[in-house]
């Protein structure tokens, strides 16, 4: 038995391709056949290791007489909301609007042209069967209903998070930044880090921001709250001790028990996090959970062409967790005689007890106090955790694995691009170096289109979805960082072109924010705008960003005044609800500082560079330079033979010249 799914490249569509359901991937010929046939549309979108799509699928869609009612009343279409995340974005507004809540699985009810009607998250079997009943007998009776109903919400999402423009600003208060922050320090849960509430997500841009707001300001409690947050995060059980790498989110708010999916961009983002508080902090277990979830990267969602694949399921043989929690003796049998120390160490207790007589490896206490305790020293220590993970390790990779989803998305590949990058400042890991590189050609040999244009998705050659806004945002943001790290043009000159590109086919109407669709994209019943910064910055803040540096290096400032329309579209949201604007937050802070230009020239310009990287610059700094050729702007006149020389300007006032680094770094710090 298979449906309408056999073909397709989505691993999560190709989870349904064998159910009873006959759905339908979105496409023109499902559309055509409810208009034809006059029936209500089943948008159910979800994704490959989402567990309660799972729970839904084996529940309703792999049961036999719920998929008769489907078939004989709907026409069902199964959407992955990672490949299409701009039909996902219409139809959670609609859910939302509905019921204040949205979630997937998303399921969604709309006439035959696509506008909702009816929709919501998860539903138990007899409740959805009853549903369907419903709909589909007040369909037949009163369609007019149906119609004026479909009109109303379908305009709710048409304006749902519409943005008045505002007139641009000139100048950008760093008070602003403070009352922000102050509104937010409400919400910090002092004992746990974070959110003060549940569940618990990483939220990595949030920190970004506040990193970059320490570095400013030396606010302690700021401080506090980033070390607190880092630490817990990095001894829950979010935290994959055996394996590295970090669940998406943790179900309780204590950072405990993980929702046991994993994937890319989390980890991605949270490589960059803890990379850049490497550099301010130099806390050791910062570079620990770099280098662990580096090598969980490469070791598990990694191709074979430097692609990199999206997520691993939550579930394993059917149950949440199964391949990641240990029983008693199974720990014990792996421990031997130092069963003592690595139950307290990993919390083989109360602490780390889970359900089914299983346990979740977590940390709570330091290092220095499992030394104390056990009269060891910390190199021994450390030698027997790295011993004792590398035999769980082995063991675990025996288990049955949880499901992989192999698709590769050009934004979460971008924002890997730009993890190895920040972990090759703070470590100067030349390997890390490498894999950016790697990856990035390989977007570029099969993601990128001659005329400069993007496409989203690739899996065994087929790449066959235009590529969206936080594709363009996050690939320019990833070769503007390889660019400052290798002073190769190259890198730059791409990233221009995408920017134009993005530029002629995103932009809104009036020029200032950008579409989350291409206008060469077959329209939906609305075109949003992705403004909120979300578990991945909006589009649009990032795109901002973007243009902020864009417009420096090439010195245009068509672009940089578009840059401060936008952050200006913007500015009223951000003292109101700083944690879901963080990253035009962090736009902001560049913007209140003077503008600040490092030029490196010279045969040793890259050492000269990795010297000064490891360190965590001034918020908003430009860093260009050049080896053996002038290549940009800031470079001309600047390279004199057998010197390397460094240039440093601030509000356009430049100092002499100089040699030694170390001079430099107090004007950058």
């Amino acid at each position: 038995m298979s449906n309408h799914l056999k073909n397709s490249t989505s691993p999560y569509l190709l989870q349904h391709a064998n159910n009873p359901v006959e759905w339908f991937p979105w496409s023109d010929e499902a559309l055509l056949k409810a208009k034809t046939e006059d029936k209500l549309i089943l948008v159910s979108i979800g994704y490959s290791a989402c567990h309660w799509c799972h729970v839904m699928e084996h529940e309703s869609f792999e049961n036999f007489e719920i998929a008769e009612v489907m078939n004989r009343h709907f026409i069902c279409i199964k959407v992955d909301r990672e490949e299409r995340p701009d039909i996902d974005q219409v139809y959670m507004a609609a859910v939302q609007l509905m019921t204040g809540r949205g979630g997937w699985p998303l399921n969604c009810f709309t006439l035959p042209d696509g506008r909702p009607v009816y929709g919501g998250t998860y539903f138990p079997a007899p409740q959805w069967k009853n549903i369907l009943l419903n709909l589909a007998e007040g369909y037949k009776k009163d369609k007019p209903k149906f119609e004026d109903y479909a009109d109303q919400l379908t305009n709710g999402v048409i304006n749902y998070e519409q943005l008045v423009p505002k007139s641009v600003r000139n100048d950008f208060d760093p008070e602003l930044l403070k009352t922000a922050v102050k509104n937010w320090k409400k919400y910090f849960d002092t004992v746990e880090g974070g959110s003060d509430r549940a569940p618990k997500f990483p939220m990595p841009n949030n920190y970004q921001f506040l990193l970059s707001y320490y570095s400013l300001t030396k606010d302690e409690s700021v401080k506090m709250h980033l070390q607190l947050t880092l630490q817990k995060m990095a001894f829950g059980g979010i935290y994959d001790q055996v394996g590295g790498g970090f669940a998406r989110y943790s179900v309780d708010g204590e950072w405990k028990v993980p929702h046991f999916e994993k994937m890319l961009y989390d980890n991605a983002q949270l490589i960059s996090l803890y990379s850049n508080s490497y550099k301010l902090f130099q806390d050791p277990l910062y570079k620990d959970v770099v280098y662990e979830t580096i090598d969980f990267v490469d070791r598990e969602l990694s191709g074979l062409k430097g692609n990199k694949f999206s997520a691993l399921d939550a579930d394993s043989e059917g149950m949440e967790g199964k391949f990641y929690v240990w029983s008693e003796k199974e720990f014990k049998d792996l421990a031997g005689t130092d069963f003592d120390l690595f139950a307290e160490y990993f919390n083989l207790n109360k602490n780390g007890f889970w359900e089914h007589e299983n346990y979740i490896l977590l940390r709570k206490a330091s290092d220095e106090y499992i030394t104390d305790k056990f009269k060891i020293s910390k190199e021994l220590l450390r030698n027997k955790v790295i011993d004792f993970k590398k035999r769980l390790l082995s063991v675990r990779n025996t288990r049955i694995k949880p499901g992989l989803d192999d698709k590769t998305l050009t934004s979460w590949n971008s924002l890997m691009v730009s993890a190895y990058l920040d972990a090759y400042d703070a470590f100067q890991e030349s390997s890390y170096l490498e894999s950016a590189i790697y990856t990035t050609n390989f977007i570029l040999e099969n993601l990128m289109l001659p005329e400069g244009t993007l496409n989203r998705n690739y899996k065994k050659d087929i790449s066959n979805i235009n590529g969206y806004l936080e594709d363009y945002a996050f690939f320019i943001q990833a070769l503007i960082k390889l660019y400052q790290a290798t002073f190769d043009m190259k890198w730059l000159n791409t990233a221009k072109l995408l920017m134009e590109q993005a530029t002629l086919n995103f932009s809104e109407e009036d020029g200032s924010m950008f579409y989350f669709t291409s206008k060469t994209d077959t329209p939906l019943i609305a075109r949003k705008m992705e403004l909120q910064d979300n578990v991945i910055p909006a589009s649009n803040s990032q795109m901002a960003i973007n243009l902020f540096f864009l417009g420096r290096y090439f010195e245009i400032p068509d672009w940089i005044l578009r840059s401060k329309q936008m952050l200006s579209n913007m500015e009223k949201f951000l003292v109101e609800y700083p944690s879901a604007y963080s990253n035009w937050l962090l736009l902001w802070t560049y913007f209140s500082q003077p503008d600040r230009e490092l030029v490196i020239c010279g045969k040793e310009a890259l050492q000269k560079r990795n010297s000064i990287l490891k360190n965590y610059l001034v918020p908003g700094t430009l860093i260009a330079g050049c080896v053996d050729q002038e290549n940009l702007g800031y470079t001309l006149n600047r390279l004199v033979k057998g010197k390397t020389y460094l240039y440093f300007c601030e509000n356009q006032t430049c100092m002499l010249p100089i040699e030694d680094e170390s001079k430099v770094l107090e004007k950058v710090l």
